[in-house]
């Protein structure tokens, strides 16, 4: 008979989160021992996260943490919806997004090489997902520095972590309108934060497209130019911050507002949980 007692069982199970049947097979391949039984469990684990590689992860959480001048946004996703609101991967969403910060990590193949206590967030990911039992990726991490931020996380429903998150890079003191603008962010969903700095080649193709469309609408040649500048320029409200109507007066562009309440937009990052 194996060295080990139920309350053996009990205090693995506690340490990993793994089941009865899997935890007491571990122990009885490993006799007893304990550091052994714990190899043994991550190694299964580790088996199971091979296999759910190719899984799709469109659930999850966005985290955010101001360190050291700067802000860390991280979009950290499973599979089900279930696993989200559980309190082990809301953990380990902290343990991620503390660790990304630390490192100040821009992107996500630099907070996967972070140090997480010891060890990699990658490997940090690993060892959690192989307890947990679904693929867990992080998929997203922005680190924004600035004056003064303003970090706003929406719930898209009461019963699940936040899905939304949006952090806003400022100067300035209106810390009031800058959250009616972070809140704006997460609704209106801007790619850039000024017409300066969308990517000429977007822009170039945007002309072709209207032009093209002006042109089959039977527009006066002539006209043309002034049609087509028209258009661009509600493509630009459409992806840029500034250039956006504010949310809550449509009358008023978010450069207004801004312009208005003494702050300067300096940045933003926003993360939408599967988008």
């Amino acid at each position: 008979m194996a060295n080990f007692t139920i309350a053996d069982i009990k205090a693995l199970r506690e340490q990993l989160g793994t089941g009865m049947v899997d935890t007491k097979k571990a122990l009885e391949e490993a006799d007893g021992n304990v550091e052994k039984a714990v190899e043994i469990l991550r190694l299964k684990g580790a088996k199971g996260n091979a296999k759910r590689a190719d899984r799709s992860t469109s659930e999850g959480l966005v985290a955010a943490r101001e360190l050291n001048g700067k802000v860390t946004l991280v979009e950290l996703a499973c599979e089900t919806d279930f696993v989200a609101k559980n309190e082990r991967f809301i953990a380990l969403a902290d343990k991620v997004a503390d660790a990304a910060a630390a490192a100040a990590a821009d992107s996500a193949e630099a907070a996967l090489a972070a140090d997480a206590n010891g060890q990699t967030v990658d490997q940090l990911i690993s060892d959690e997902a192989a307890i947990i039992g679904e693929k867990v990726e992080l998929r997203r991490v922005r680190t924004l520095s600035g004056d003064h931020f303003e970090i706003y996380l929406h719930k898209t429903s009461k019963d699940l972590p936040p899905q939304v998150g949006v952090v806003l890079a400022y100067s300035g003191d209106d810390a009031e309108t800058a959250r009616s603008i972070a809140q704006h962010i997460s609704f209106a969903n801007p790619s850039y934060l000024s017409r300066d700095d969308v990517p000429e080649a977007d822009v170039d193709k945007e002309r072709e497209i209207v032009t093209e469309i002006s042109r089959n609408e039977g527009k006066p040649e002539a006209a043309l130019p002034k049609i087509v500048e028209g258009r661009v320029n509600a493509f630009f409200k459409q992806v840029s911050l500034l250039d956006q109507d504010y949310a809550k007066d449509n009358k008023l562009s978010i450069a207004q507002v801004a312009k208005n309440a003494g702050i300067t937009l300096t940045d933003f990052a926003r993360f939408k949980v599967g988008a």
